[in-house]
């Protein structure tokens, strides 16, 4: 009875086996394409960039760390870097904090939620072009921004030629943004068991309280996929700045994107792709140390 009940488990265990073994192969098949498009288009080219960074600009060789050197030793690298990360350390954390109390708001709304959404994902689908424009009606030197306060005796500056423009820019940046973020903090909030909040209401626990012990927590998966996001968007605020200023803006908004395009227009290959390795390495770094905070370890 005991071989039998041995040889029946045996063949349990087998079968199991066998079916995760098909389930693995289907869901591998599924993902090679998507593998292989990441392959093509972005493993192999950042490994070509690799290579060359170590390249003399020029010619053959082994440059060794010359344009790693060459980089660090610029001038325009390290205003632009000085901005971008003055950039990402001011308007991240406005528009994780404004798009997170938003979408905690649209709680209390109910049904009405819906319109609500669709006018905050409104600027999403405005062309970048188009939405400068936009900006340049308000706030340039002859705007309407300007206007309104000369009829009360008061000069307006001119924002985009001025240190203003890193706020004109920030609020393009946060405007054009918090809809999408809004969107996926209220998917987390909607994911929380309700029932959570039920108890901790009949345990006498506030609006704040629910929200500190209940809501942030529950969010922390999210907000590490919201920050990601947010950092990735934050790098494509090249293009609003390049349609305000051109390649050359105001040094207060001369960002890294300024500095790679003006360096790929000259053709100067060595010091772009050792400075595209060096953002790569930060990156990665950064939202390595990201998950680490929000994201929790199974154990």
């Amino acid at each position: 009875m005991k071989e039998n009940h041995l040889s029946a488990d045996t063949a349990k265990g087998q079968g199991r086996s066998r079916r995760k073994k098909k389930r693995f192969r289907a869901e591998l098949l599924f993902l090679v394409p998507s593998i292989t498009g990441v392959a093509v288009f972005y493993f192999i080219p950042f490994c070509d960039v690799l290579l060359r960074s170590f390249r003399p600009e020029f010619g053959e060789g082994f440059a060794g760390l010359g344009n790693y050197r060459a980089v660090i030793e610029n001038k325009a690298f390290r205003i632009a870097v000085q901005n971008t990360l003055k950039f990402v350390a001011v308007y991240i954390p406005v528009l994780l904090a404004f798009s997170l109390l938003l979408a905690v708001l649209l709680g209390f709304l109910g049904g009405k939620q819906g319109i609500y959404k669709k006018v905050f994902l409104l600027p999403m689908a405005i062309p970048v072009a188009s939405l400068v424009l936009i900006w340049k009606v308000f706030f340039d030197r002859y705007g309407l921004v300007n206007r309104i306060l000369a009829v009360f005796g008061v000069a307006g500056p001119d924002y985009f030629h001025t240190g203003l423009a890193f706020l004109v820019l920030g609020i393009t940046y946060l405007w054009r943004n918090f809809g999408y973020d809004l969107l996926l903090w209220k998917t987390g909030i909607d994911a929380i068991d309700e029932e959570l909040y039920q108890a901790a209401a009949l345990d006498g626990a506030g609006v704040f309280r629910q929200f500190r012990y209940i809501t942030l927590p529950q969010l922390k998966d999210m907000g590490f996929v919201i920050v990601v996001i947010s950092v990735i968007n934050s790098f494509k605020v090249f293009r609003e700045a390049y349609l305000i200023g051109g390649d050359y803006p105001n040094q207060s908004i001369y960002m890294l994107q300024h500095l790679f395009n003006n360096w790929f227009v000259r053709l100067e290959l060595g010091k772009l792709t050792a400075a595209a390795v060096m953002l790569a390495l930060v990156v990665f770094l950064f939202i390595a140390a990201v998950e680490r905070m929000l994201v929790p370890k199974e154990i």
